[in-house]
């Protein structure tokens, strides 16, 4: 290679690394801002409670999507901050019913299996999120009854109504007058049919309130599934019944006594029928021997006279 070509070449190679350094900047500069963007528009914020406010302004209006950056923000800075979890719960859960109505997929929470794991809602993630913080403040603090209340609000919306109303009525004990506690307990015992038992939960609620509109609405409601329950009456399982089986065997053996023959009983013989009214009664009489013409008995008839 002579001189003149090896001097091209390094002139060549020198005016690609000259570019290539001259156009690093601005690409690193936009891969930087392109990376902001994807991390959150409140990446500015510093405080869990400010953009936690953000997000109900949001939310609020109708702004959904960007409601759920400015509470995933709020984690970001707290990440033991249950109430954003609860409500990136309410805001997934209304994206997953629009997308179930323009004819997508639903999972229901509760329903998700081991297999199912990975396609779970990111609804049913928020409210699970949830329920652990929920557990973790109760653990510092087995009196705190928002804790509770709040607790029993995931559960519910997990489906898992059992919990929800031990957690409801935990937070009704803790604090008994308590209008929105006492009106819960009451919506979730609804839910799981318990009509009397939300009856008395609502009926304190109204106490200390009669023109609480929810806890009224919610009174009739219990009232009438009550009625309706009385009405239709309790269904016996005749297995599972008191004595049922004794009964039973009682009731089959009277039958077999009624309907069975006694083993020595004596075949019975049609009766025979009544005699006659008057048994000494003669025999009729039998008809008189002819009579001639003139009354005497009729003479012998005459034997033919021999012919000579």
């Amino acid at each position: 290679m002579t001189m003149r070509a090896f001097g091209a070449l390094m002139f060549a190679l020198a005016a690609i690394c000259f570019t290539a350094c001259g156009r690093a900047p601005a690409d690193t500069a936009n891969s930087n801002v392109e990376r902001s963007a994807a991390v959150s528009p409140f990446a500015s914020l510093t405080d869990a409670a400010a953009a936690m406010a953000e997000g109900d302004r949001l939310f609020d209006e109708n702004n959904t999507e960007l409601a759920i950056e400015a509470y995933k923000r709020a984690v970001e800075i707290d990440p033991e901050l249950a109430e954003a979890y609860f409500k990136l719960g309410i805001a997934y859960g209304l994206l997953e019913k629009e997308k179930m109505q323009a004819g997508g997929a639903e999972i229901l929470p509760g329903e998700v299996t081991k297999e199912q794991d990975a396609k779970k809602p990111d609804s049913v993630k928020m409210f699970e999120k949830a329920v652990a913080s929920y557990k973790k403040q109760l653990a510092a603090n087995a009196d705190n009854a928002a804790a509770y209340f709040n607790l029993g609000r995931a559960y519910n919306k997990l489906n898992k109504d059992e919990e929800a109303e031990d957690a409801l009525e935990r937070a009704s004990k803790l604090e008994p007058k308590n209008i929105e506690y006492l009106t819960e307990l009451g919506a979730i015992r609804i839910k799981l049919a318990k009509y009397r038992e939300a009856m008395a939960a609502l009926k304190k609620a109204l106490e200390i309130d009669p023109d609480n509109p929810e806890a009224t609405d919610l009174y009739e409601t219990a009232e009438a599934g009550a009625k309706r329950v009385e009405f239709s009456g309790p269904k016996i399982d005749a297995n599972k019944a008191p004595g049922a089986n004794t009964a039973a065997n009682t009731a089959d053996a009277n039958i077999a006594s009624n309907t069975a023959a006694p083993a020595n009983k004596p075949v019975e013989r049609p009766t025979p029928p009544p005699p006659s009214s008057r048994p000494n009664q003669p025999p009729p009489a039998q008809p008189a021997a002819p009579k001639s013409k003139k009354g005497d008995i009729a003479p012998l008839p005459q034997r033919p006279k021999p012919v000579n």
